[in-house]
């Protein structure tokens, strides 16, 4: 057994979080004071499975994605075994909303990792979403746009975090603004992810423009009834964008030599170089775009399509920058556990 570890504040939790979405599959171990709001991160691992792989067209999981699943699954339960964790929870998102054999992927995961996966809703995704983004946030205007492009589906919540005032008023507050990272006033999950996008459109090597043109008339008609629902994006003050798309964005931006999540964490681009570096993918192939020193390998062919949906919605706001976070959906689904 691990000795109990304690703050000056209180014990604290460790806790294994999953989240699982259509392209990738990833782990949080982390030792969470749910008093305090301090956090010790003690593993972070990222696989590429595309779980949604022809999702779009067939309704199903592909047996193939289902073994690159199950394989990260079994390396996840060693990996959470070994640390002796207190909480697990193992949240799936777009692709097995979804998928009409979502139960044996259920039934898959379960076997493996002794644990059920929850589905969770469009609207559970974006509030974890906006948790995680925002739970350490410096004090920037409110409202706050979260923007988490998945791969089979985009998460846009608007709510307020915490000034720096407000949060220290009292320890009480100061504990429950770490705890949740904010307020979510409103917030909506649309059908638009780089992989479904992708696949229902980008067929070409790079993107015809008439390719280019469908996806967008896609994505605009998904964003067109986003007021209606309470997501108005021209009332957000400050944008945030989490998840891999956003990640790799900010750097081609910011030309970086590597996906360096350090340096990547908190940085702000402008609006302006998002558009241009969105231009520069989709005019390049996939191959070029694997030479690209911080381009995932395995998110090369559908990087093309998350940044469409990113450009898009930034120019539906006001705002002429984007701050970009590490924290994202798997910090709020571990911050759920305590």
């Amino acid at each position: 057994m691990r000795d109990t570890l304690t703050t000056a504040r209180g014990l604290m939790t460790r806790v294994a979080a999953v989240d699982c979405g259509t392209n990738t599959i990833k782990l949080l171990v982390a030792d969470l004071d749910p008093e305090g709001g301090e956090a010790a991160e003690l593993v972070r691992e990222s696989r590429m499975v595309r779980l949604g792989q022809g999702v779009d067209r067939t309704g199903r999981l592909a047996d193939v994605a289902l073994a690159r699943v199950f394989a990260a699954v079994e390396e996840y339960a060693a990996l959470i075994s070994r640390h002796d964790v207190d909480v697990v929870r193992f949240c799936a998102t777009s692709a097995s909303r979804d998928a009409s054999n979502a139960a044996v992927f259920a039934d898959g995961v379960e076997e493996r990792l002794g644990v059920r996966p929850e589905v969770v809703s469009g609207a559970d995704e974006a509030r974890l979403s906006f948790a995680g983004a925002t739970r350490q946030l410096p004090a920037v205007p409110s409202p706050v746009l979260v923007v988490d492009i998945g791969g089979g589906s985009t998460e846009l919540v608007l709510g307020r975090v915490a000034s720096s005032s407000s949060a220290a008023s009292s320890a009480a507050s100061s504990a429950a603004a770490d705890r949740t990272g904010g307020v979510v006033e409103s917030g909506q999950s649309r059908d638009i992810g780089s992989v479904r996008l992708t696949e229902r459109h980008l067929h070409s090597d790079p993107p015809a423009s008439s390719e280019i043109d469908a996806a967008r008339a896609t994505i605009a008609a998904a964003l067109d009834t986003l007021p209606a629902e309470g997501v108005d994006l021209g009332h957000a003050r400050t944008v945030v964008a989490v998840s891999g798309t956003g990640l790799t964005l900010a750097a081609a931006v910011l030309d970086l030599p590597g996906l360096d999540r350090a340096r990547l964490d908190g940085a702000v681009v402008p609006v302006a170089g998002v558009s241009q570096a969105a231009s520069r993918l989709l005019a390049m192939t996939v191959a070029e775009r694997r030479e690209l020193p911080y381009m995932h390998p395995g998110r090369a062919d559908v990087i093309g399509a998350g940044a469409l949906i990113l450009d898009a919605v930034l120019a539906r706001t006001s705002a002429a920058e984007v701050r970009v976070s590490v924290s994202d959906i798997l910090d709020g689904i571990a911050w759920s556990c305590v």
